[in-house]
């Protein structure tokens, strides 16, 4: 590129000397052409005439000729003042402000690459941890399962790492596209830097050539909940339901409350079943009693420790599920949200899915659970929802409840025209997660 800057500073040069007036030595003003095709300053050769009776020369060849006449070059005339316009100080200040503002331009992309590469390093080391932190996780959940287990544990882990690898190759492509598109802005300032001390030497008239910049795509998003999502779920459970028929583990058992149900509620003799009925249910007043929304408790609350338990919903339309703070409000009706201590699933209308967030956040599920799953992850400080008949992950809180938290349960209010519908807690033999 400098090279190529010489060349083309040194063209100019002798340009300019073929524009230049061999009797004033500076570039021609009103220049006119003599027969003999040589340049001059019209007031020139008009002075170098003037006085001269008869014949008249060229000053420069001495060809004569027999009167004084001479036409101007209008070619010539533009080109004398695009010289003297491209060597003006002026448009040299110019140029020299673009050279500053392109490379200022430069050095700030360099910036933006250079930041761009350490976020995507400090997220590979974050996809790095993450994976280390959740191969200890399953190799912990695997090891409680024994040998009866091995493969399915190396199945998860490879899938695992397969995930990793994945994003990692994500990030890695794109760091280096960013490291290429900053080896290609670095080269283009070193022209640029280049071009910017030559103008000290010699007269540049245009920007050197650069490279084409790299276009550098957004960085891919690294999505923290959904690689660890699988893996942060009860695993031993899921494990469990693909090989019911060797093993015998299962959640601990719920039943539900009915000192906290509501006088709408209609609590089944072996405590598993609830649905809301027309008539008011006496009841003993009881403090732990919800009085303004149907609501009941389950009898067991956990502040610790993992925790798995079902729900049968059946083709219920209306329902809550989730837990609940043992300091909820149960004698005001407010609104479930993490806010006032509810992290809870929802339907409305049959196939209208939301999460107990406010607002609340709309869910597309590929179908109706018959049976949701709830796990309480204590000191993660999870809840999360599943679909029970293929464990397939519907929400998950990931600041989930401090202290002491009971399951919640709402059969909610039947539209008219249907018959109430139960809710069911669904019982396996009593093996409880480990943790």
């Amino acid at each position: 590129m400098a090279a190529a800057a010489n060349a083309a500073a040194s063209s100019k040069g002798s340009l300019k000397e073929d524009l230049t007036c061999a009797i004033c030595c500076d570039l021609f003003r009103d220049p006119v052409m003599l027969a003999c095709m040589h340049h001059f300053c019209k007031p020139c050769i008009s002075r170098y005439w003037r006085g001269t009776q008869g014949p008249v020369t060229c000053p420069q060849c001495r060809k004569e000729f027999s009167c004084k006449q001479f036409q101007t070059n209008y070619l010539v005339t533009a080109m004398v003042e695009k010289v003297r316009a491209t060597t003006s100080d002026t448009y040299l200040k110019n140029l020299e402000k673009q050279l500053k503002e392109t490379l200022e331009n430069h050095r700030l992309r360099k910036d933006d690459f250079v930041n761009s590469i350490r976020r995507d390093k400090d997220k590979m080391e974050t996809i790095k941890k993450l994976g280390a932190d959740l191969q200890a996780r399953v190799k912990g959940e695997f090891r409680a399962l024994h040998q009866i287990l091995q493969d399915e544990e190396t199945c998860v882990l490879e899938q695992l790492r397969r995930e990793q690898e994945e994003e990692l190759e994500k990030v890695q492509h794109h760091l280096e596209a960013i490291e290429l598109a900053l080896r290609e802005l670095e080269e283009n300032m070193r022209v640029l830097q280049q071009a910017s001390a030559d103008t000290e030497n010699v007269v540049v008239t245009e920007l050197p050539q650069l490279r084409p910049c790299v276009r550098a795509d957004i960085a891919p998003e690294f999505d923290i909940n959904a690689f660890c999502s699988k893996y942060m779920a009860p695993m031993q459970y899921i494990t469990w339901r693909k090989m019911f028929k060797s093993l015998k583990p299962g959640p601990s058992p719920l039943t539900f409350d009915v000192d906290t149900a509501h006088p709408s509620i209609y609590v089944s003799r072996d405590k598993t079943v609830v649905v809301e009925c027309e008539a008011v249910i006496p009841h003993m007043g009881h403090n732990k009693r919800f009085l303004q929304c149907i609501n009941v408790l389950a009898a067991q609350g956990f502040q610790s420790g993992r925790h798995y338990w079902e729900i049968e919903v059946g083709t219920k339309t209306k329902w809550d599920l989730g837990v609940a703070s043992e300091a909820v409000d149960r004698h005001s009706r407010i609104k479930l949200s993490p806010e006032s201590g509810y992290w809870t699933l929802r339907v409305r209308n049959g196939n209208e899915y939301s999460a107990g967030t406010q607002p609340w956040s709309r869910l597309q599920l590929g179908c109706s659970p018959k049976r949701v799953g709830v796990f309480l992850d204590c000191e993660e400080r999870r809840v999360s929802f599943y679909n029970a008949d293929d464990m397939s992950l519907l929400y998950s809180f990931t600041n989930g409840p401090r202290g002491k938290v009971f399951p919640f349960f709402s059969p909610c209010i039947s539209d008219n025209c249907q018959k109430p519908q139960p809710i069911k807690l669904i019982h396996y033999p009593p093996v409880a997660l480990s943790g």
